[in-house]
């Protein structure tokens, strides 16, 4: 992936990049086939170990994301939080407050039960913030995706000083 091109925005703490996580709730999905890119929102749940992210999707059983993902399983995928507009004395100083985080990877229809249930209690946790289970009736309605990220960064866009 070409390096952020504003540095000073760049997040690299951990933490930080938990947080933006734990924070934005939806991710935007891109998926791409036969010259055909596709975008769609989501809820998401993610596990962070070693800096090594794993994202995990739901939806239903069928459909073109799914078809999408097993025609072409290279996938982007973006998310931000904390958006606030500013203004300035001239049109070139407006802007936007916000934190993201964005990368690429390898999308996967999970066929595992164990794995679906496993996937679908973090996808609940980042989500809500509560521990629920699930059994194999309730993941048996839902299709489930893992997204082994291969690279990733997170920005974040404060308030100019000027405007604090």
């Amino acid at each position: 992936m070409q390096g952020m091109t504003k540095r000073e925005l760049q997040v690299t703490d951990l933490n930080e990049i938990r947080e933006i996580l734990d924070t934005a709730k939806v991710l935007h999905l891109g998926l791409a086939v036969d010259n055909e890119p596709y975008v769609v929102p989501l809820n998401y749940g993610y596990t962070m170990e070693d800096g090594k992210l794993t994202l995990y999707l739901h939806g239903a059983n069928q459909g073109k994301k799914l078809d999408m993902i097993r025609a072409n399983p290279n996938v982007f995928f973006e998310l931000d939080c904390g958006r606030m507009p500013f203004e300035g004395k001239v049109p070139c100083q407006y802007g936007m407050v916000y934190s993201s985080v964005m990368g690429r990877g390898t999308a996967r229809i999970v066929e595992d039960v164990e794995e679906k249930m496993q996937a679908m209690t973090i996808l609940m946790k980042t989500q809500t913030g509560k521990d629920f289970s699930f059994n194999e009736r309730l993941v048996s309605i839902v299709a489930v995706i893992r997204i082994d990220v291969s690279e990733y960064t997170a920005k974040h866009r404060p308030l100019p000083e000027k405007l604090r």
